[in-house]
């Protein structure tokens, strides 16, 4: 057992994410109890603080994806709090969570990024992208692919802005790269694998993620050999260029010329039994308690 202290799993919250947090605290705080370990499953709101006090909680187990939980609001809480929590630290979260900040990062690593040019609501009426559709547009600071719309011409700007801009007033248009869609897991300092996702939708969307049957999943991917090796590498080249900690899932996209382009850094991925991360973690030979047991262990030696 890695410890006998008592474990908080926050999950829930009041992001957009919410229901996909709660499903992986669920998932995370049984793995826990049937391992026998002192874990409680706390749905996170305002009175965090004074939740973890009153259940005496002395190890924290982050399950909360996207809004303060993953943007390093809520880590800097528990640091404050002199509680030891799982994944990345303060400004790691930060950085990953706003695309833009992360998107400089990765250039000064030498990463691979898409074109992509950086709009506040008040530029809306003006927007001026030097490159041709088709564009990818997202919000800065959202997960699970929430906001995102690929626009495939002008007529469909307006629709994909108002669905952006309903998350946050700063947005992120990129140019659409085709290839395959590849993620890697990594813990601590290693990859752990990777999975090519292969959705039925246009893109791996929030349903396609989510919902049964519209998304293939190949693991190993069915890359070249040293395709394979580049990703992995580019994958914790990543996650340590953030500072990263713990667990982390890093996206690309395989462009068909073998250039991993880098997507975003997900520092808290789900944890569901059918998440992607586990599933990268059983190649590994990880059952997913133990990834959960892995993830807490690194958190108490942080």
């Amino acid at each position: 057992m890695v410890t006998n202290k008592r474990i908080g799993v926050l999950a829930g919250g009041t992001s957009a994410e919410r229901e996909i947090s709660l499903r992986s605290g669920r998932a995370v705080h049984k793995a826990l109890t049937d391992r026998g370990y002192d874990a409680v499953f706390i749905d996170q709101d305002h009175r965090v603080a004074s939740v973890l006090a009153e259940q005496g909680v002395e190890v924290v187990f982050i399950a909360l994806h996207g809004g303060h939980g993953e943007n390093g609001a809520l880590q800097g809480l528990l640091e404050v709090l002199g509680l030891p929590y799982t994944g990345s630290g303060v400004l790691a979260s930060s950085l990953a969570m706003d695309k833009e900040m992360s998107k400089l990062v990765f250039r000064e690593h030498g990463l691979a990024i898409a074109p992509y040019r950086i709009f506040s609501r008040d530029e809306r009426s003006s927007l001026s992208v030097p490159f041709a559709y088709p564009w990818v547009v997202k919000p800065i600071s959202e997960g699970s692919s929430i906001g995102v719309t690929i626009v495939k011409a002008a007529d469909r700007l307006g629709a994909a802005l108002d669905e952006a801009f309903r998350f946050g007033d700063r947005i992120i248009v990129e140019q659409y790269i085709s290839g395959r869609e590849i993620q890697i897991g990594v813990l601590g300092d290693r990859a752990l694998g990777g999975v090519e996702v292969r959705p039925k939708a246009e893109f791996y969307s929030y349903d396609a993620k989510y919902t049964a049957g519209m998304t293939e999943y190949i693991l190993p991917p069915e890359v070249e050999p040293d395709a394979y090796t580049a990703l992995q590498v580019a994958g914790v080249r990543a996650h340590q260029a953030l500072g990263c900690a713990g667990a982390s899932r890093v996206d690309f996209i395989l462009a068909a010329d073998g250039t991993p382009y880098i997507l975003e850094v997900n520092t808290v991925p789900g944890l569901t039994e059918t998440s992607l991360l586990p599933k990268i973690a059983a190649l590994a030979g990880l059952s997913f308690a133990d990834l959960v047991e892995e993830m807490l262990k690194h958190a108490l030696e942080n």
